[in-house]
């Protein structure tokens, strides 16, 4: 392939879309954003309307464009990241959506998972790696095909389709002619065998999914097609990249081996462990999932999974109105000398790694007639940090090694106060790369990858640099003391 042009990365996130241009070097030539409306039908249930994604994509990829004045035709590859589990079902003929997607952190299958756990808990982790959760695909699409009648008349013509947001968004773009996934996404669906790598009969008659309606499952660095009629780019592009936002992440950040790891701070806050060639099934409530190894081949991870971070603050914004944006907390956070006491703990969708309560609400403890809006402010940030260290602390059970230093990227790693926040509470250094969205990065980088783009990792050095380090500043007795007010709220809760 010419080494001239552009990646295109395409990251479809919980709240929108991000589109990045990278050059030879991986650095981020355009950039282009689109916001994703939310959808809370009832209480503990998350929708996003499967053409508004897709017009999501349609408004960011331009945008990119626009920032790097460049045209369309420089776009030589197209990566995809997305937002994982959340379920969507389309007819396969006429490309339209069944109902609304069902979002990963909806909770309405929180009753059909419980009996899950006094069944089939064991067997289930087992195959899957996974925990019985509403957080996963499978109860999804076992609801959307019991409450919708076109669903089943579907799947009966072997017409329906089933997919991630990536498997949407592939089949979009290649013009409706291409039906599948990756086995980082696959992975994330209570369907796909760990160690088999592939969609496993038994948990397909347990869950009631007919097989016709599932994705192929090709390699994360692959061939997803060629576009076809998707208007922001030209025909005949290679989609050739696709991961789930978080092992995108980790292959965007340079965690190909085992021992490295991650943390990315999002909507959700995720921690990922490369373990390599071999699954380690956790003892301490995380996740086995499967990863990238250094040419997109499929790995393995320890995952620890918090449904709450990023989205704290967005409540703070829209649901409270205590902030015009994101970027005030920390000026707010920097104005109190401490939280007064307040701990939030942020449980609007549950609780996730490694306590995976589904029945659990959050709350906001500790208040007094001296709460101000700065003191919520900064519990709210600290509670993405205190939810982090308990991750962390179940991963160096699971691996029988500590975290020496901490990678991370999202959104909210932009805030200087949060990073060194978090630094002083693990006591080691947190470590900041220059690009941030390294979600997109590794969508991108597969991409680029598989279509000899790039040939080495050595090529993306320049990527994947690091912005700075923060190191901890407090001792023990203070970190002693700031775990101990979190984890005496968690008992609150918990019981």
């Amino acid at each position: 392939m010419s080494q001239d042009g552009w990646v295109l990365a395409i990251d479809q996130g919980t709240t929108g879309t991000t589109a990045l241009l990278l050059d030879r070097r991986g650095a981020v030539r355009g950039r282009g954003y689109a916001e994703l409306p939310q959808h809370f039908p009832r209480p503990g249930w998350v929708e996003h309307d499967p053409d508004e994604i897709w017009a999501s994509v349609l408004a960011a990829v331009p945008r990119a464009f626009a920032a790097a004045k460049a045209r369309r035709g420089r776009v030589v590859a197209i990566g995809i990241t997305n937002q994982r589990e959340t379920t969507l079902l389309w007819d396969q003929r006429t490309g339209e959506p069944v109902a609304r997607a069902i979002a990963w952190q909806d909770r309405r299958t929180s009753e059909r998972c419980d009996a899950l756990k006094r069944t089939s808990a064991a067997a289930i982790r087992e195959a899957t790696g996974l925990v019985c959760d509403p957080y996963f695909s499978a109860t999804k699409i076992e609801w959307l095909l019991a409450r919708h009648a076109r669903a089943r008349a579907l799947a009966r013509a072997g017409r329906l389709a089933f997919g991630t947001v990536d498997s949407w968004l592939v089949w979009r773009l290649t013009g409706g002619v291409v039906h599948a996934t990756d086995p980082t996404n696959a992975s994330r669906t209570l369907l796909f065998g760990l160690r088999s790598r592939r969609w496993e009969p038994a948990l397909l008659r347990r869950f009631g999914v007919p097989a016709s309606a599932l994705p192929q499952v090709r390699p994360s660095a692959g061939d997803f097609g060629v576009t076809r009629g998707a208007r922001i780019v030209p025909d005949g592009v290679p989609v050739a990249g696709v991961a789930g936002d978080q092992q995108a992440a980790l292959f965007g950040q340079g965690c190909v081996r085992a021992g490295q790891s991650k943390n990315t701070y999002g909507t959700g806050c995720f921690l990922l462990l490369h373990t390599g060639a071999q699954p380690v099934i956790s003892r301490a409530g995380l996740l086995t999932t499967i990863a990238c190894g250094p040419r997109g081949e499929a790995a393995y991870a320890l995952e620890g999974s918090v449904f709450v971070a990023g989205a704290a603050i967005q409540w703070l914004r829209d649901g409270l109105g205590l902030i015009a944006d994101a970027a005030e907390s920390e000026a707010l956070a920097r104005s109190v000398p401490d939280a007064g006491g307040v701990v939030l703990v942020p449980a609007f969708a549950g609780l996730g790694a490694p306590h995976w309560r589904s029945d659990v609400r959050g709350a906001l403890l500790g208040l007094t007639r001296g709460t101000t809006r700065a003191h919520v402010v900064r519990a709210a940030l600290e509670s993405l940090a205190f939810q982090s260290r308990d991750l962390v602390e179940a991963m160096a059970r699971d691996a029988g090694a500590r975290v020496r230093a901490l990678q991370v990227d999202g959104g909210a790693v932009a805030n200087d106060w949060l990073m060194q926040y978090q630094a002083d509470l693990l006591g080691v250094p947190v470590r900041r790369p220059r690009v941030i969205e390294t979600t997109a990065l590794g969508a991108g980088l597969l991409a680029g990858l598989a279509t000899g783009f790039w040939t080495t990792h050595r090529e993306l050095d320049h990527a994947r640099r690091l912005e700075r380090e923060f190191r901890p500043k407090r001792d023990a007795r203070w970190r002693t003391a700031e775990v101990a007010r979190w984890e005496a709220a968690l008992r609150t809760l918990l019981g």
